[in-house]
């Protein structure tokens, strides 16, 4: 087993700061299904176009979507292909959650 460098600590850093918004993980999962227009992906998750604007400039500043041009305007997609199955494996893992903690406002993970 290697040991974790700095590249793959920032790399789960990121990742972990994206799935900490339900609406940026939403556009992860959307997205794992190929590309789509921030419109749509507004419309699916039930955000305006400006909250979607802002999440998709987020996860793209974390490098984990890209704006693919097309004439005037530009879809999304995973920025690595290895991103959707490991976002499929996540959605596999079964947390064993203290019912009492991460209820809204008293969260006690944070």
């Amino acid at each position: 087993m290697t040991s974790a460098t700095a590249t793959h600590t920032g790399a789960l850093a990121r990742l972990g700061y994206a799935l900490s918004d339900a609406t940026r993980t939403g556009v992860l999962l959307e997205l794992r299904n190929g590309p789509a227009y921030p419109s749509d992906l507004a419309e699916a998750l039930g955000v305006s176009r400006q909250v979607m604007s802002n999440q998709l400039a987020c996860l793209r500043g974390c490098g984990l979507v890209e704006a693919v041009r097309e004439g005037r305007r530009s879809s999304y997609r995973l920025a690595d292909e290895h991103l959707a199955p490991a976002l499929n494996e996540l959605l596999q893992v079964v947390l064993s959650v203290d019912p009492e903690c991460c209820t809204g406002e008293s969260c006690r993970c944070t």
